[in-house]
């Protein structure tokens, strides 16, 4: 158990690292769910660029909204973003940049998947076989067909042994025809996205670098601020629940007494510890309001500093200004004649 609880303090305090590996196994697993994956073109003319699409688009929508869902900094946007004005602004700026980070990670996935099935080509192929130029490709003398009965043969070009059109088109030419506009349209799409993310992750900290800063450091503190918070309210629960039950076990122990004529016991030392670690939230009503103000009206961000004690003992007397580095006294010199 000491274990786990050691593993999960760690990915507590890695989580950029434990986010950036998930991010990398779900790329991995795209690549693997794609090579796993049974595709069957249903070899139509109205259900061919549905499919083909379909495989192309839905699986990244799916992998990019479960890389939100596996991101635990999503809950934490949202809760930022609807929560209450009260005494602390919100800066959209801070939001934006919570936003960009995990829809980078979150987009990892999606362009894996989206590369490896353009550089395969049968998605492509798919969609599209019913637009291969057959006046550029293929049998020019061959004779006229309808419009109907061009697209349906041209729908059987991925089925290769269905496909009955050698004589209008090869099976092979207009299969690595439409692979290679596939592999052409992959690596260009590998190309813009490995751009985009070193415009990025290099270029814009150097034109921004005084808002992103402030954008990561306000977003860091949002994000151990929910942290301490949890700690401490469940320290709070813990402490809540150690004299509640020590309260129901010393009822019971007077009862006891009483009914025996035994003296009770003593508490623990450590219920008076837990006791004082309560900070005067001592029933359900006040820890709920105390819930509820947090959320309703979390405090500025502005520390003040702790008043110092007075000559005499009390803090609340005015002290006169003093400079911080240096303190002038005014001495007073009577002279006195010989």
């Amino acid at each position: 158990m000491d274990k786990f609880r050691m593993i999960f303090q760690f990915l507590q305090s890695n989580q950029e690292s434990f986010m950036n590996g998930i991010c990398g196994i779900m790329a991995l697993a795209s690549a693997q769910m794609y090579s796993a994956f049974d595709f069957n073109c249903p070899c139509l003319p109205h259900y061919n660029l549905a499919y083909g699409l379909g495989i192309l688009l839905v699986p990244p929508f799916i992998l990019f909204l479960l890389g939100f869902v596996l991101n635990n900094n999503v809950s934490m946007l949202a809760e930022e973003w609807r929560r209450p004005q009260g005494q602390r602004g919100k800066d959209p700026a801070v939001l934006r940049y919570m936003f960009c980070s995990m829809a980078q990670r979150a987009m990892i996935a999606p362009a894996v998947w989206v590369s490896v099935t353009l550089l395969d080509g049968k998605c492509i192929t798919c969609a599209f076989c019913t637009s291969v130029p057959v006046e550029t490709l293929g049998n020019t003398s061959h004779p006229g067909l309808s419009q109907g009965e061009m697209k349906r043969v041209l729908a059987r070009i991925p089925c290769k042994e269905i496909y009955n059109g050698q004589e209008l088109i090869a099976n092979e030419v207009a299969v690595r025809y439409l692979r290679c506009i596939s592999q052409a349209l992959g690596w260009c799409f590998v190309l813009l996205m490995t751009t985009l993310a070193f415009l990025v992750r290099s270029l814009r900290p150097c034109f921004t670098q005084a808002a992103f800063l402030k954008s990561r450091y306000w977003s860091h503190y949002i994000d151990i601020e929910r942290k301490l918070f949890d700690e401490t309210c469940a320290e709070h629960a813990r402490s809540f629940a150690k004299v509640c039950i020590q309260q129901f076990f010393e009822g019971m122990s007077t009862d006891l007494a009483s009914a025996r004529c035994h003296p009770p016991r003593k508490a623990p030392a450590d219920v008076g510890e837990a006791a004082e670690k309560l900070l005067g939230i001592t029933d359900q009503g006040t820890m709920n309001t105390a819930l509820k103000s947090w959320h309703r009206c979390k405090p500025p961000l502005h520390l003040h500093p702790p008043a110092l004690p007075s000559g005499n003992g009390w803090a609340g007397e005015e002290q006169p200004p003093t400079h911080p580095a240096v303190t002038l006294c005014s001495c007073h010199f009577t002279w006195i004649p010989p």
